[in-house]
C-alpha cells in the first residue's frame, strides 16, 4: 500500500510560497553560498576565501547535508555565475597571489544577522526545526530560544518572494521542519528525504566534543595561518 499520502507538505499558513520565483541558486551555488556565509563568521582570519579553500569548505565531512564532492572547477564557475548576479565579489590583492571570494547577499537581499544565520544553516544543512537551528547557530548567531529562532523564520517567509517555507509535521516528529527556498521549492523528493526517520540522528555528547574541536582546530589553523601570512608573505592553497 502506498504511503504517498504521508509524505510530507509545506504548511497552509505557507500560501505565499507559490508566490516564490525561479530557483534563485543551483544546488552547487546553495552549498558555495552557505559555505561563504559559515566561515565569514567562524574563521573571520581566514576570510574572504580563495576558490581552492572554498571547494574544501564545500566538502566538509562535518556541519553538511548532504556531504559533496565538488572540485575547483565546479566551484569556479558557480562562483563567476554568482558574480554576475551580484551575489559574491571578487577581492584581489598585491599581497594575496590567489583571488579571493566574499558573499554581499546581506546587502542585496538586506538580511540582518539572525536572518543571516539561518538561511547559512538551511543551506549547508537542509531542513531543519528551530531548536536544531539554535543548537547549531552559537558562533553565527545568539539566539536565546527556538522562539528567537522561529521569529527569523517567519519574517523570512514573510518577504515578498518567501526565502523559507515550514513543512507540515511529518509522523513520528515533534516539531515541524524549516527549508530554505533558494533553489526553489522541495520537491516531494526532498520532503520524504528530510522527514525520513532517522535522517538526522541526535549526536550522543562523545559526537558533539568531537565536532566542536574540530571548531576550535580550524579556528586555530586560521589564526595561525593569519600571523605567518603576516610574517612571511602569502601562503599558497
Amino acid at each position: 500500500m502506498s504511503d504517498t499520502h504521508d509524505a510530507p507538505k509545506i504548511t497552509e499558513h505557507t500560501s505565499e510560497v507559490t508566490a516564490t520565483p525561479a530557483a534563485l541558486l543551483s544546488f552547487e551555488e546553495a552549498r558555495i553560498l552557505g559555505c561563504l556565509l559559515e566561515k565569514e563568521r567562524t574563521t573571520p582570519a581566514e576570510y574572504p576565501l580563495t576558490a581552492n579553500a572554498l571547494m574544501r569548505a564545500c566538502n566538509q565531512a562535518t556541519s553538511r547535508h548532504p556531504v559533496v564532492s565538488f572540485d575547483e572547477r565546479t566551484v569556479e564557475s558557480s562562483l563567476a555565475d554568482m558574480k554576475g548576479r551580484g551575489l559574491v565579489r571578487f577581492v584581489h590583492s598585491q599581497s594575496n597571489r590567489a583571488t579571493k571570494f566574499r558573499h554581499v547577499v546581506d546587502e542585496t537581499w538586506q538580511l540582518a544577522p539572525d536572518a543571516t544565520a539561518v538561511m547559512c544553516l538551511l543551506l549547508l544543512r537542509g531542513a531543519q526545526t528551530p531548536g536544531e537551528i539554535r543548537s547549531r547557530s552559537e558562533r553565527l548567531h545568539d539566539f536565546h530560544s527556538p522562539d528567537e529562532v522561529e521569529t527569523t523564520l517567519t519574517s523570512l517567509r514573510a518577504k515578498e518572494s518567501p526565502m523559507v517555507a515550514e513543512l507540515e509535521r511529518a509522523p513520528g516528529q515533534k516539531e515541524r521542519r524549516w527549508v530554505q527556498l533558494l533553489t526553489g521549492a522541495p520537491s516531494a523528493e526532498d520532503l520524504a528525504v528530510a522527514s525520513a526517520p532517522g535522517r538526522a540522528p541526535s549526536r550522543s555528547a562523545s559526537d558533539e566534543a568531537l565536532v566542536q574541536r574540530v571548531d576550535v582546530l580550524e579556528r586555530d589553523v586560521a589564526t595561525l595561518r593569519a600571523v605567518l601570512e603576516e610574517l612571511a608573505g602569502p601562503i599558497g592553497d
